[in-house]
């Protein structure tokens, strides 16, 4: 049998605020092609944990690999150290320790705590250019701007051309490319038409389409979307599954997802996990995770009541 490919991998994850533990010691995975779902109540982590992910917060402790390699690490520094509520304090330090180990595996599980310590923390933008790219639950366009330059603005983003070849027009392919392939974006969401409005002009379901295309614009191999059903009607939201296995395909993607849509989720995931309070409670086939009595007791059996 061959061997997944993971392409993320959360290990030990915790993000403490001053005293309140809001991820603490999330450990998951997302394999090559696949679409992934993150649920639970309102308040359980997942937007916090979207953005270690994307270097908009630095986790507390923990690490994330993205193709396997480390690229985002951290553990209670400072004040932290005292304060620390998570667990696994030591872990990812010079001070954590495996005592009579006679194994090849718990050599190597220290050697990969121990000596790789040092804190990683890249930012958002360098995060973006590895390949992660994310949409955001309350729709984050730039306002001011045409349907087109929100997303040619994103392709700048993997330009080759520098202050210098700007300047003087060496980069004239280059833009045209851009364009060009700005033009089959739009086209390939339904947006072309409205390429001369303001991204805020456009109806609700067009704007969620229009942040999509502007993630899509990065080039990801990694798309993080947070609630892409938020406002939809049922029709909409129907679509939109179609919509998500569509773009996974055409554009070699694997998909980490947010959703309070069950339906939703249920339909187009491969796997999910579960978090609540913070932790994470469950992982696993929809088809598991619908029959597990704590995730139905934490969230699944009070979804009709929101």
């Amino acid at each position: 049998m061959r061997e997944r490919e993971h392409v993320l991998q959360l290990e030990n994850i915790t993000m403490q605020f001053g005293g309140v533990v809001a991820v603490n010691n999330l450990s998951l995975e997302v394999n090559k092609g696949e679409i992934v779902a993150l649920i639970g109540p309102n308040g359980a982590g997942k937007t916090t944990a979207f953005n270690v992910i994307t270097g908009v917060y630095q986790p507390t402790n923990g690490q994330a690999l993205f193709h396997d390699k480390v690229y985002l690490r951290n553990h209670p520094q400072g004040k932290m150290k005292k304060g620390y509520k998570g667990e696994n304090g030591l872990l990812y330090t010079s001070e954590y320790k495996l005592e009579g180990q006679k194994t090849k595996e718990e050599e190597k599980q220290r050697d990969h705590y121990v000596f790789s310590n040092h804190v990683l923390a890249p930012t958002p933008d360098h995060i973006t250019k590895m390949g992660i790219a994310r949409t955001f639950q309350n729709i984050r366009l730039w306002k001011s701007m045409t349907v087109f330059d929100n997303v040619i603005i994103a392709k700048h983003m993997r330009a080759k051309h520098n202050v210098f070849s700007s300047t003087f027009r060496i980069s004239r392919k280059e833009e045209a490319r851009m364009r060009e392939e700005t033009e089959a974006l739009l086209r390939e969401q339904g947006l072309w038409q409205h390429r001369d409005a303001l991204a805020t002009g456009l109806p609700y379901g067009l704007q969620r389409r229009l942040e999509i295309a502007r993630a899509l614009a990065t080039e990801p191999k990694l798309l993080l979307l947070d609630e892409p059903a938020a406002g939809m009607n049922p029709q909409e939201t129907l679509e939109l599954a179609d919509f998500i296995h569509e773009i996974r395909d055409k554009h070699h993607l694997t998909i980490l997802l947010i959703e309070h849509h069950m339906d939703l989720v249920m339909n187009i995931s491969d796997r999910i996990y579960v978090l609540d309070f913070g932790s994470l409670i469950a992982q696993g086939l929809p088809s598991e995770i619908q029959k597990n009595q704590h995730v139905i007791d934490a969230y699944l059996g009070v979804v009709e009541d929101e």
